[in-house]
């Protein structure tokens, strides 16, 4: 197990830049304002010889209240799960009260804490950092994040600081042998919520007010054998109505979660139905190709009508998307949880099935034999071949004759023959065919030019026997 490290401090001092800049990523995300982190990051340091679990945390004010108060909650579970805390301050706004006010919270805690002295470029450091040691930790390391300077120094500082860990050998599981699942969907349906119980702890926020989840928060669980990536993403709204920078870079960490997911789990409120905005973001996913579980939220608070009514809605508006399995749930009580689980693990490996070239042919026969497509100019095509051409989502190539006038209609049937055979469920099929070149097209006019010499020639020859 590799030691944790804890980054802490007010607000806008730069944790999440200084988190960057040693995981050498861009997860956390970073605007100049604060009160942007709010969750828990976690990390891998990527700096120096030594690595380590980084967590970014939130900023701590004084008073905390309301989202302020969820926020350092997060905070004190980041500095006990930790082994050493980075205490960060800035060499530009000087030492505060709050600053003094989170080093008496840090010595309750009995942690070692390393005082690192950011945003000192352009600045003295021994002058601008002076000041810190009325904290009593010491003396303050100056670093410069946004342009990672100072970086190495301070690895070798946590270096020293940590306790040495007995090496098992064990290499870290590789990330393709991780199912990333994505919770998806607009603000406040209860993605956080979901995360949180399927998770088993208040790993996320969760708090009854839109945009609470700001950034894409990944987390590590296993269960029944498989290792499973959670990401928690921001809310996404109709883009006329995001105006707020942080909200702007929250949709794109959210639209980036989907990119690098196996499955997307996209959460609808079951007492809104489905809106133009989840029909938005599920045509984002279908034009990704992600496998996809579609979960109705909030289901156990609505009348019996109300059901019907929103199903009815789901089986008009979803008609394109019939392949993907639809939970009814109810997050905050744990109900449905099961079936989305299995949904999820249904859909994966669905999407990652193996599809041999031998089967995969003799299925294509047999539906070409029961029902050849439609002639064309008087010819039919013929499909002589398929093989497998990926996962995520799984791709078929067909190899034919005349492919290019096989209309939508036979492809579709042809998706339903393979859906049916693999038993595929919770993932699209995409089919790709694939025409034989001609081999005479090249040689076609010498031949024509040929024939035509050897006809010139035969009646010529006929023409002199009959006049003999």
């Amino acid at each position: 197990m590799l030691p944790v490290v804890a980054i802490v401090g007010r607000p806008n001092v730069g944790k999440s830049t200084l988190f960057n800049a040693l995981t050498r990523t861009r997860d956390a995300l970073v605007v100049d304002m604060p009160g942007v982190t709010r969750d828990r990051q976690y990390g891998i340091s990527d700096v120096g010889e030594t690595q380590c679990v980084l967590i970014d945390t939130g900023g701590l004010v004084g008073q905390a209240e309301g989202i302020d108060y969820l926020t350092a909650r997060q905070v004190h579970q980041a500095i006990e799960e930790s082994q050493l805390v980075l205490f960060v301050v800035s060499a530009k706004e000087g030492l505060t009260s709050e600053d003094e006010e989170i080093s008496q919270l840090l010595r309750q805690h009995d942690r070692p804490v390393l005082l690192i002295g950011n945003k000192t470029d352009g600045t003295d450091p021994d002058v601008s950092l002076a000041e810190f040691a009325a904290l009593g930790m010491g003396s303050a390391l100056a670093v410069a994040a946004s342009h990672r300077r100072g970086m190495s120094a301070l690895m070798e500082q946590v270096t020293t600081l940590l306790p040495p860990t007995a090496d098992t050998g064990d290499e870290a599981d590789p990330d393709e042998d991780r199912l990333r699942l994505a919770i998806v969907g607009r603000p406040n349906v209860g993605k956080s919520t979901l995360v949180n119980r399927m998770l088993g702890e208040e790993r996320v926020m969760a708090y009854d007010l839109p945009g609470t989840t700001r950034d894409s928060i990944s987390s590590f669980m296993e269960r029944d054998g498989l290792k499973y990536e959670l990401i928690d993403t921001a809310g996404v709204r109709r883009r006329a109505k995001v105006t707020d920078a942080v909200e702007k870079f929250s949709v794109i960490k959210a639209l980036q979660a989907i990119d690098r997911a196996h499955v997307v789990v996209l959460m609808l409120d079951a007492g809104e139905g489905i809106t133009d905005q989840d029909t938005t973001l599920l045509g984002h996913i279908l034009q990704q190709g992600k496998a996809l579980v579609i979960a109705l939220n909030k289901w156990d608070g609505m009348a019996e009508d109300e059901r019907k009514a929103v199903m009815s809605e789901m089986d008009r508006r979803l008609q394109y998307v019939t392949w993907a399995r639809q939970v009814l749930l109810s997050a905050l009580h744990g109900s449905g949880l099961k079936e989305l689980t299995n949904a999820v693990r249904e859909a994966w490996r669905s999407a990652t099935i193996d599809m041999p070239t031998p089967e995969l042919t003799r299925v294509l026969q047999k539906a070409w034999e029961a029902h050849q497509p439609p002639m064309s100019q008087g010819r039919s095509s013929r499909l002589r071949f398929a093989h497998s051409g990926g996962n995520l989502p799984p791709r078929i190539i067909i190899h034919g004759n005349r492919t290019d006038t096989i209309p939508a209609s036979y492809k579709r049937y042809l998706e339903n023959v393979f859906i049916k055979h693999f038993k595929l469920r919770g993932t699209p099929l995409q089919i790709e065919f694939r025409s034989g070149d001609n081999p005479y097209k090249d040689k076609k006019n010498k031949l024509t030019q040929r024939q035509l010499a050897k006809r010139k020639r035969l009646k010529k020859f006929t023409s002199r026997k009959g006049r003999k």
